[in-house]
Order: structure tokens, then C-alpha cells, then sequence
């Protein structure tokens, strides 16, 4: 199993490895070691290779040939790309080694805000689907609407396997809080995720604390932006936890923070795999209205939804990021404990890993 990133994070791609190891598979999952990577330790084997480049084309060339050569010495009966920008080396090593080809698609490269106003890369991401993906023997997606884009666009039938958590044991008293409200933020700190707008939204929420818990392209622009505010001290930027640092977080949140700007179908269409991580910790969510998300969010009753503002700028955004959370404090505070977590209770039956590694393994029957 492959992926570009260093493996520290990648939720998804360590709960499919341990649904894998689980039913008697013998997993390898490949990433990259950067310099500022932290040791990994998994039930199952990992390599980390060690590339002189880090990002634009000559870093994808450069994992995918790597890949390929250190997948000479293995024995692999089935090779798993992880997103567009791992399958030209998948699809080689599973071409050399006569094995089963897998690719799971996190996100819809070609649609992506960085992508999306440079042509010749957008075409570049476009025609690596088009030649790789209808040769793949399983294609499986995060959501519904990636799904329906795949098949309107390339004619693949993927099957919608979602980033959630298993939460049998979920539901378990909420853990001590301080007296101010806190918000959460979790996950990349990165353009079009609204967490300048979370850092804004404080001064109309006098009584919150924000947590930012992520790390990502703009951190030090935001911890710099967030120092110039006289709301400075209710901000903790926390950076990258590890997967069970991050779990003994959430729960602690009043308000998780879910906001992706409108900057392309790949952040329009998904269901972040916050929606899961909060839904399991039973922390009602605000959101951006993304129909994945505000789904999720409006049949359970879980949450509140910023509406898009056309036109609007970053502080009329933020206030309207206010608003919504001040209506959800409301609204949740007139609850009792017994409905707030039957809300949850429900949710969690529906958005489970346990349904979810069903899907997962039959795509290996």
C-alpha cells in the first residue's frame, strides 16, 4: 500500500492497513521520511524512503520510480495506490509483478484549489486518471459524490468506502472542559480551510477558546496572523498530533469546526473525515455547506450550517462562522444529556468503520 505523505497522520490508510493485517493479510504500507517526520509504529510493516525532493513534478516522478524499484524486492499479490499521485508507480509494479490492482481516491486530484488554475497540471492529474484508473481491478472512493464524479467523467464503478471511526464503546461521558466554550479545529492547516476565519469569528465569541490542532503550508501565517489579535491569549495552536493524542482531544471540544471554503469540486463534494472523528467523540460539528457534509449533519441534528456568502469577504465569513456557533451553544445547551447522545447514538450507527471494513475486504474477495 502506498502513500506521498510520511505516514504519521494518514488515518485512513492506517485503519485500512489494520482492517487488512486483521482479516490475514500481510501489509506494507510505503510513505516518505522527511526531516521533521516522527518515528511511526504500526502492527504492521512500513518503509519510509528518503527522496531529495518535496512537492511539484519532479517529487512525484521521483516517489513513483522509487516506488517501483523498491517493489522489485517484495512479494506483492496485491499492489494499493492511495490517490492519483501514487498509481503511475502502483500500476508499474503491479504490471512487472502480475498483481492485483487497487486505488483508493481521497481526493479529486484535478479539482483540487492548488490545481485548479494552472491548466497544464489540472490536464497533467486528468490524464493520469483517464490511463490508470479503468485498469484498475478495485477502485474504492471516500464518498458518493466522488464516486458519481469518477463515473460521470471516466465510466468507473467505485465503491464508497467512508473514512469513520468504529465506535462501539463511543458515547462515553464527555470529559471535564474548561468553563469557556472550545472550539476545535483539526486537520491541515492549508489554503481554503477557513482557519482564519475561526481565528476571526473569536471577536464576536468573547466566551470561546480555539484550539487548532493541524499542521500545513500556512501554519506560520496564521500563528502569525493570530498573534496580532487582542483575543491572541484564547488561541492554541497545538500542531500535528498523533492519532491518540488527537482522540483524547476531541472529546474535550464544545464546538468541532468543519469549514472548506468553495475553491473546487474536491473540497465541495468530500466527507472530511472530521465529520467521523467528531460524530464518534459526540461533539456537535459547525460546518460549511458542503451536501456530504450538511447531510450528515442535518439528519442527526448534530450541528449548525454556515450558508456560502456570494461575494463575501474572510471577516463577514467569520461572523457568520460566529453566529452559527452562538446558535449551536444555544440550541445544545437547552438539551438534556439523554437526547444529545441519542442524536449521536444514531449517527454513530449509520457513520461506522464497522460497516465501513465490510465493504473495505470484500474488495479483495
Amino acid at each position: 500500500m502506498a502513500v506521498t505523505n510520511d505516514l504519521v497522520t494518514d488515518r485512513r490508510v492506517d485503519r485500512h492497513c489494520r482492517t487488512l493485517m486483521e482479516a490475514g493479510c500481510e501489509v506494507l504500507l510505503i510513505g516518505r521520511q522527511l526531516p521533521e517526520s516522527t518515528k511511526v509504529e504500526r502492527p504492521y510493516a512500513t518503509h519510509r524512503m528518503v527522496l531529495r525532493h518535496r512537492r511539484g513534478p519532479l517529487f512525484y516522478a521521483e516517489f513513483n520510480l522509487a516506488l517501483v524499484r523498491y517493489l522489485r524486492s517484495q512479494e506483492v499479490d496485491v499492489v494499493w495506490a492511495n490517490d492519483s499521485d501514487t498509481l503511475p508507480g502502483c500500476w508499474l509494479a503491479a504490471h512487472r509483478k502480475h498483481s492485483r490492482l487497487v486505488m483508493d481516491a481521497h481526493e479529486l486530484f484535478p479539482e483540487l484549489p492548488e490545481v485548479i488554475g494552472r491548466p497544464l497540471v489540472r490536464l497533467a492529474w486528468k490524464i493520469i486518471n483517464r490511463l490508470f484508473m479503468p485498469q484498475c481491478d478495485a477502485l474504492l472512493t471516500v464518498c458518493g459524490s466522488f464516486a458519481e464524479y469518477y463515473k460521470q467523467h471516466l465510466g468507473v464503478e467505485m465503491t464508497v468506502v467512508r473514512n469513520v471511526q468504529s465506535t462501539s464503546g463511543a458515547g462515553k461521558p464527555k470529559a471535564e472542559t474548561p468553563e469557556k466554550p472550545v472550539l476545535l479545529y483539526q486537520g491541515a492547516v492549508n489554503v481554503g480551510r477557513g482557519v482564519d476565519w475561526a481565528i476571526d469569528a473569536l471577536e464576536w465569541l468573547p466566551d470561546c477558546l480555539l484550539k487548532i490542532a493541524g499542521n500545513g503550508d500556512l501554519i506560520a501565517e496564521m500563528q502569525a496572523y493570530a498573534a496580532q489579535k487582542p483575543w491572541a491569549d484564547r488561541i492554541e495552536f497545538l500542531g500535528r498530533l498523533p492519532h491518540e493524542e488527537l482522540d483524547r482531544l476531541t472529546p474535550q471540544a464544545d464546538v468541532g469546526l468543519l469549514m472548506l471554503e468553495h475553491m473546487g469540486l474536491s473540497y465541495n463534494l468530500t466527507l472530511p473525515n472530521r465529520v467521523g472523528d467528531f460524530v464518534a467523540a459526540g461533539v456537535p460539528m459547525v460546518v460549511s455547506d458542503m451536501p456530504e457534509t450538511v447531510a450528515v449533519v442535518r439528519r442527526y441534528d448534530i450541528g449548525e450550517v454556515i450558508e456560502r456568502l456570494h461575494g463575501a469577504d474572510g471577516k463577514a465569513q467569520a461572523r457568520a462562522l460566529a453566529e452559527a456557533v452562538k446558535r449551536l451553544l444555544e440550541r445544545w445547551s437547552r438539551l438534556d444529556a439523554a437526547e444529545r447522545e441519542a442524536r449521536f447514538a444514531a449517527a454513530r450507527e449509520d457513520l461506522n468503520w464497522d460497516n465501513e471494513e465490510k465493504k473495505l475486504l470484500n474488495i479483495l474477495n
